[in-house]
């Protein structure tokens, strides 16, 4: 593994981390720590719960960055994806000519080392689907590390470090470090691939749909013909990407031609029972607690992924029945006077309709208010505006907080969330704009009566809105 000027040392010992408190970089910080190396970390905002987390492993965190935290010179320095070349400790880094690179690359030199690779890359579902294989994996006793975006409620964890042959890892598109603007995904080496989707996202740093479909095409290309390539065929992005592959594709979804399908699907709460055709014949009956169609599509390919990887059957459908799924994925956070509280991490107009769709569908007459925070650098940017107001068409209710961080983005590019209510008003649907949580929590303990799901939709923290709700309520 080498860096652009930079070659990284064949032993280290001490490892610092710059921007340790990311979901993701803690979690590496935890496994090299488990691994054996002595590890510290730098941060701007260190507080709970990562911070805790990480001390509880007897990781030292410098609060801010300063080229003072260098002093000790570590073997090797990871630098996260929002530190910029100007962070003092990215500069000191340099001038000490000390070893560095990014995390990807240290996933893959260490907690990746002599593993073979799941990777689970698309727009949409790589860590629900990254989730559950990692999931299925340990109930067939096949012992996996793993390092996905999101905590998986079975593990309580968004890291292991196994015994076993194979790591799961979420795949990324996004750029991966100052110094290298490439693909996360670029640095893994998988023996299975998975794309779920591929759909515009990420306008911060993609010019258009383009952009990304050439992102993934260099990974789709790269992969040898030893790989075995999961893809979702209800998705023309990447039936496009297709043909040019080396890779067997393994598909998956909707077409009667397709590998892997789904056959009958029913509700009937807490499980959601399924069949699943393997090229044209029944394959299997089995039982969920996840909801929505695009959820089964995710557990579809974990079916597929079984397979080629030759896991028992009965493993398989243990896996399916007894998945909790992820943390902020359709997780219900408390129910109070009947109310239904739920806590989605969707952002992206494909996720939040498909999210309302799922959530409308498994509590079937409950009145469904869908309450919304545009948080992301792609939705407080205009460029979904005309998309987002058909994607609550299965709402009841609408609740819509004012874009945070706006001055972050160039003026003429900002997304009103006022127009969102506007578009949705006018097309029927009752729907409110709020310039603070603080008035949405006012309104829903108002109108809110026993039966109602409130579904909140965010990427970050939405002010702790689901236990202040809870609690108002």
């Amino acid at each position: 593994m080498s860096m652009p000027g930079n070659v990284l040392p064949e032993k280290v010992r001490s490892v610092h981390l710059i921007a340790i408190c990311g979901t993701a970089m803690g979690a590496l910080a935890c496994m090299l720590k488990e691994m054996g190396y002595t590890v510290t970390g730098s941060d701007l905002h260190v507080y709970p719960p990562m911070s805790d987390f990480l001390r509880a492993k007897d990781i030292h965190i410098f609060e801010g960055f300063h080229a003072d935290h260098l002093a000790s010179r570590p073997d090797l320095v990871v630098v996260g994806n929002a530190v910029s070349r100007e962070n003092p400790e990215a500069k000191a880094m340099q001038a000490m000519g000390l070893f560095y690179c990014s995390m990807p690359q240290a996933i893959n030199r260490f907690a990746a080392a002599d593993k073979r690779q799941i990777v689970i890359t698309g727009t949409h579902g790589k860590t629900t689907t990254s989730s559950f294989i990692a999931w299925m994996l340990h109930c067939a006793k096949m012992d996996p590390s793993f390092l996905i975006g999101g905590i998986l409620s079975d593990f309580n964890s968004n890291y292991r470090v196994g015994r076993g042959k194979w790591i799961v890892l979420e795949g990324d598109e996004y750029d991966t470090a100052y110094f290298d603007k490439g693909a996360k995904f670029f640095h893994y080496t998988p023996d299975v691939a998975i794309v779920t989707s591929i759909e515009f996202d990420h306008a911060d740093i993609f010019k258009d749909l383009d952009a990304v479909k050439q992102t993934f095409r260099k990974f789709m290309q790269a992969l040898p013909d030893k790989v075995d390539l999961v893809a979702f065929d209800d998705d023309e992005n990447i039936a496009e990407l297709l043909p040019a592959v080396s890779a067997r594709v393994v598909g998956y979804g909707k077409h009667p031609d397709t590998e892997w399908t789904l056959g009958e699907v029913r509700v009937a709460p807490p499980f959601t029972y399924f069949r699943v055709f393997h090229h044209g014949q029944p394959y299997g009956n089995y039982r969920t607690r996840m909801i929505g169609l695009h959820n089964l599509s995710n557990l579809l390919a974990g079916v597929a992924v079984a397979h080629c990887l030759n896991i028992d059957g009965q493993a398989v459908a243990h896996a399916l029945e007894s998945f909790k799924g992820v943390r902020r994925r359709q997780e219900v956070r408390g129910i109070k006077n009947d109310i239904v509280v739920i806590d989605d991490f969707a952002h992206h107009p494909t996720a939040v309709r498909e999210t309302i769709q799922a959530v409308k569908s498994f509590y079937g007459s409950r009145r469904l208010v869908a309450v919304f925070e545009p948080r992301t650098n792609s939705s407080r940017r205009d460029v979904f505006q005309s998309v987002y107001p058909a994607c609550f068409d299965a709402a009841d209710e609408i609740c819509v907080r004012q874009a945070p961080l706006l001055e972050k983005i160039p003026e003429g590019q900002r997304f009103s969330s006022s127009r969102l209510v506007a578009d949705l008003c006018a097309s029927g649907k009752k729907a409110f704009f709020f310039e603070d949580t603080d008035a949405i929590i006012k309104h829903l303990c108002l109108h809110a009566a026993p039966g109602d799901v409130l579904l909140i939709m965010s990427n970050g923290g939405f002010d702790n809105i689901h236990a202040r709700l809870l609690e108002a309520l």
